[in-house]
């Protein structure tokens, strides 16, 4: 098991409580992006992790380059399988579970509605129930969107009180998961239930290991490799960007929380960027082209009429600044340079993909640690917490 990054021993401790060393702590869509720079921080903390998920959806996987199948201990499987995820929650008998198994993808939510339906929501209901019948766990954080809200594309940051929605079944249906998480909260997992939980809604990721497609990150990569120009669809739409640490030190800080301090920290959580981070899609392209050197890139032709995809989407965090004392660490212009060099160092061959995984994390722990945020054993305290 590698050492997490960011310091010496002590410092290590240090990172979110030390609440992770030693937990069992299952990742659902450990296989995806998100979930393998999950369970690489997660195993660096010193926690015994799970995983559970379909095989990994690209090709490259950061998944296989991390060589996290000889660490996590992975089941194959689909959340649409009741029975079969049951049975793994079971198994592993996690203290602590994270959800972000799902598709996760707004166009080919166009192509398939019924699959990104039945995943995202069914998906969220079938981790429930398998939560329920397994007496180990304590935390759940379900991952959902910064889509989920109903988004009328103004000037108006969405906070956590702000109406559910979507125009396209990718945002509708993490709409959808919220309400599904609500209703299993007031329902079944109560402030006199064993179980605390809490939904995470977090910005537009970028980082190393992405090769999902209609992304604009991999979208540059593949085209630099092929020396084509990247082909840009919205270069004028704005998104609230961020490294996918991030929403990371996000969802590790609510778990946290949510286990120090119980029913409290229940309920919905924004992670999104500083405002210097909402910028247009050409601004991230051409910031990406100058920090990878190389590339060039121009508008997109459309030929045929597109599916809808919103313009502008700005989220408000002020709940986790203020009762989390989180807040975000890296600008976009940090972001993009930190996974224009993972990129980089990929395509030049790198045989340790792992290392510039732990570099990254221990660069943002280290900054994160000087700005004083708790959670990297900084001096902010959150508002009202029971171990501040």
């Amino acid at each position: 098991m590698s050492e997490a990054p960011g310091g010496d021993g002590a410092a290590r401790a240090a990172l979110f409580d030390g609440i992770y060393a030693g937990r069992r702590v299952l990742v659902t869509g450990d296989t995806g992006f998100k979930g393998s720079w999950l369970c690489a921080w997660l195993a660096g903390l010193g926690a015994t992790v799970g995983g559970y998920a379909l095989a990994p959806p690209t090709s490259p996987s950061l998944f296989e380059l991390l060589a996290l199948g000889g660490e996590v201990a992975h089941v194959t499987g689909d959340v649409r399988d009741l029975a079969a995820l049951t049975a793994a929650v079971e198994r592993f008998a996690p203290e602590m579970v994270f959800h972000l198994a799902a598709q996760p993808l707004v166009r080919p939510s166009y192509a398939d509605p019924r699959a990104t339906f039945e995943i995202n929501v069914m998906g969220v209901a079938n981790l429930f129930e398998a939560v329920r019948a397994c007496r180990s766990v304590r935390v759940v954080v379900n991952v959902t969107s910064d889509k989920c809200y109903e988004n009328r594309e103004t000037t108006h940051a969405y906070g956590e009180g702000d109406a559910l929605g979507g125009h396209d079944p990718y945002s509708a249906s993490k709409g959808c998961a919220e309400l599904v998480t609500g209703a299993y909260r007031r329902s079944f997992f109560d402030a006199g239930s064993r179980v605390c939980l809490a939904s995470a809604r977090a910005g537009n990721v970028i980082g190393g290991g992405d090769w999902a497609a209609d992304r604009i990150v991999p979208d540059c990569v593949r085209a630099i490799a092929a020396g084509a120009e990247v082909l840009v669809r919205r270069p004028e739409a704005v998104r609230p960007w961020q490294h996918v640490l991030e929403s990371l030190s996000g969802y590790l800080w609510l778990g946290a929380r949510l286990r120090g301090d119980g029913h409290q920290r229940d309920g919905a959580w924004n992670f999104g960027p500083g405002a210097g981070s909402r910028v247009t899609v050409a601004e991230v392209v051409e910031t990406f082209i100058a920090a990878y050197g190389a590339g060039s890139w121009r508008v997109a032709d459309v030929a045929v009429a597109q599916p809808h995809e919103a313009g502008l989407l700005l989220l408000d965090c002020a709940k986790a600044r203020d009762e989390l004392a989180w807040r975000p660490v890296w600008e976009v212009g940090p972001a993009v340079a930190r996974t224009a060099a993972w990129y980089r160092a990929w395509a030049a061959g790198a045989t340790d993909l792992r290392a510039a995984v732990e570099a990254d994390i221990a660069a943002y722990v280290g900054d994160a640690r000087a700005g004083g945020l708790r959670w990297a054993g900084g001096c902010d305290a959150p508002t009202g917490s029971a171990s501040s």
